[in-house]
């Protein structure tokens, strides 16, 4: 099916973006166009790939004009250009609104217009039960998703528009592997918000393979979610003090703002609905009209009594976690050095 088609990822600089990368360079795909406002990121994927399948893209996905011009002859579109820092958007809620729902919003029309078969959109656990700015964006890029998969334009060409939504991404850009050791070979204490804070832990390798799953098994609006295990910050912390050999003492500096104690992947009212994949669930979206008199339903899905989240899934243990660190490349290279 990538037989001389075109990718486009958007936010492609990125963590994911480099992931995904290095699956579909030798693959049959024709073109892979990386679309992101960072030029010099752009310029050191150029040099660091050297690959005539990558074309590089500036724009913003907040320019409708710059995505739909982007996006012709397109095939398929993995958006994961966002914002993702949580106290970043609490200060600037705006921000967030214009970059993760507007933005999605032009990627998706953008997609629509210009005809793409197949688009996945990356979306987060904070967006389930959201409390913060970055949650409520993404739980509101998912409603755009699930409603341009309704789109008659859409649904003419039989194009597919899912979602999938993930956990912390260990290892990514500004999240908190790379800050403990950076701590740890400095010499600082480790800075824990709340020592009994869960977190979901999937590697970069684990997020390529949500999105690939979407992308191959996915309906119009679905959602998908990853099955992962979770730890503790502390548990995280001790992990990698005990790989380092060190001893920084850990310090408490309490909940930043608009944290969660732990995060859902799927909410009960999903969950009554949610289909078992092994290791993923669907979430299919209600494809019903506003008409809600036309449908008259006997047995409706049963509420479930749990959600599915960083508390009750698969609790790791330091060892546990040791062993799954070991397995990323960044700690690797950290350890090596």
């Amino acid at each position: 099916m990538f037989k001389n088609k075109t990718l486009l990822i958007t936010g492609g600089t990125g963590s994911f973006g480099n992931a995904m990368l290095k699956g579909f360079l030798n693959s049959e795909l024709k073109e892979i166009r990386i679309f992101s406002r960072d030029e010099k990121k752009q310029e050191d994927m150029r040099i660091e790939y050297k690959n005539d399948k990558l074309n590089f893209v500036i724009g913003d996905i907040r320019n409708f004009d710059d995505i739909n011009h982007a996006m012709a002859g397109v095939d398929f579109v993995f958006h994961a250009a966002a914002l993702k820092q949580v106290p970043s958007c609490e200060f600037y809620p705006m921000q967030a609104v214009q970059t993760n729902i507007q933005g999605a919003e032009n990627v998706l029309e953008a997609a629509a217009r210009n005809n793409v078969s197949r688009v996945v959109v990356l979306s987060t656990d904070k967006a389930v039960y959201p409390i913060n700015a970055m949650g409520i964006s993404k739980a509101m890029m998912e409603k755009l998703a699930v409603s341009k998969a309704r789109d008659p334009r859409v649904k003419m060409n039989e194009a597919v528009i899912t979602s999938t939504r993930y956990g912390n991404v260990m290892c990514s850009r500004g999240s908190i592997i790379p800050l403990f050791i950076k701590q740890i070979k400095e010499g600082k204490p480790l800075t824990i918000t709340n020592p009994n804070m869960t977190r979901f832990m999937m590697s970069l390798e684990d997020s390529v393979d949500l999105v690939m799953f979407a992308f191959l098994n996915g309906q119009p609006g679905d959602i998908f979610v990853q099955k992962s295990p979770a730890a503790t910050i502390e548990t995280l912390a001790q992990a990698l003090k005990e790989l380092f050999n060190a001893d920084n003492e850990i310090k408490i500096i309490g909940e930043r703002h608009a944290e969660k104690m732990y995060e859902t992947l799927c909410s009960k009212e999903e969950m009554a609905k949610a289909e078992d994949l092994g290791d993923f669930y669907r979430i299919p979206a209600d494809f019903r009209d506003l008409n809600y008199t036309k449908y008259i339903q006997q047995d409706g899905p049963k509420l479930s009594i749990d959600e599915y989240n960083s508390d009750n899934t698969h609790r790791l243990d330091v060892e546990e976690l040791k062993k799954l660190l070991l397995t990323l490349d960044y700690v690797q290279k950290e350890l090596a050095s």
